[in-house]
């Protein structure tokens, strides 16, 4: 808004944000999107930003809706469309694929990833992002851009991902273990304000019609870089120990294939949309950290943090 832009968000008023008082607020369900056209119209935005399509119903109804109204459609996707992300899942068989990936590295060919382990009136349960962009890339009258999320990490995290090691570092364990073949797994991750940076200049750019973009930092970093980093900032002296997975305590075995990195190349939108990171990986951990150390998950698994278990497992090494 600060560059003379009109904003209005479509919601369902159910979370306060704060935010400045120019900003519009439409209240309603994306499911009856098309009941607002009128509206839409009336207000008429050059782009749509559609932060959370799910599924290809969804991203459907997005572009019917805004045919004819809007100039472009921009939606936020994810890296798990990718193939080197279904064979980390196990849900594929192969090789490696080369990485860093670009944008034209191969998909997966397995749909609805995390169905599995969802019933049908989860979320997850239709999640998938292939037909999403599929939705938004194909249609011949309204165009799209593509924008896949990295691991994206910071203040307010709902995953708390950065939780398992934290935890461990500030009550004071002496040793992190971690299987040998995580240690060395690595996967592109984002700051939460360089990423919102990132869509900001894929919605106000009319250069990214049409295109798809990877999001996230340069280098990807080991698992067992990115504890270090966390270790550095927050003090910790203890060691993180590598072990293979027969030597790892039942509840830090996980069921993933780490031969198959998660890394990207970020470059296209680099060279494109003159993309740069407005904070670095450093700054981004010390308010990540803050700010996890401040709100700690409200129901904490304990299991998840068996540490007689992990003195066992270190004394029969």
């Amino acid at each position: 808004m600060n560059d003379g832009h009109s904003v209005a968000l479509f919601h369902r008023g159910q979370t306060a944000a704060d935010l400045p008082a120019a900003i519009l607020h439409i209240y309603g369900d994306r499911r009856n999107l098309s009941t607002f056209s009128s509206e839409f119209r009336r207000w008429a935005p050059d782009v749509v930003l559609d932060t959370f399509p799910c599924g290809e119903q969804e991203a459907a109804l997005v572009m019917r809706t805004f045919r004819g109204i809007a100039h472009r459609v921009v939606a936020v996707s994810s890296m798990d469309v990718y193939r080197a992300y279904g064979r980390f899942l196990r849900l594929e068989d192969g090789l490696p694929d080369p990485e860093p990936f670009s944008e034209d590295a191969p998909l997966r060919i397995t749909l609805y990833p995390y169905r599995t382990s969802a019933e049908p009136s989860d979320l997850a349960y239709s999640y998938e992002k292939i037909l999403v962009e599929r939705a938004v890339m194909d249609d011949a009258k309204l165009p799209g851009t593509i924008l896949r999320l990295p691991q994206v990490f910071g203040p307010g995290d709902p995953q708390h991902r950065l939780f398992e090691f934290l935890k461990r570092m500030t009550d004071g364990r002496p040793v992190i273990l971690l299987e040998d073949g995580r240690a060395q797994w690595r996967w592109t991750r984002g700051y939460v304000e360089n990423v919102a940076a990132a869509i900001s200049l894929a919605v106000t750019d009319d250069r990214a019609a049409g295109h798809i973009y990877n999001i996230g930092d340069i280098e990807a970093f080991t698992e067992r870089e990115w504890i270090e980093r966390v270790r550095e900032i927050v003090g910790w002296k203890g060691s993180i120990e590598v072990v293979s997975r027969a030597e790892l305590p039942e509840h830090l075995v996980l069921p993933y294939d780490w031969r198959h990195h998660l890394a990207a190349d970020t470059t296209r939108i680099r060279k494109e949309l003159s993309y740069n990171e407005s904070f670095s990986v450093d700054e981004g951990l010390r308010r990540t950290i803050a700010w996890e150390t401040a709100h700690p998950p409200g129901q904490i698994d304990q299991s998840r943090f068996d540490y007689t278990a992990e003195d066992a497992a270190l004394r029969a090494r």
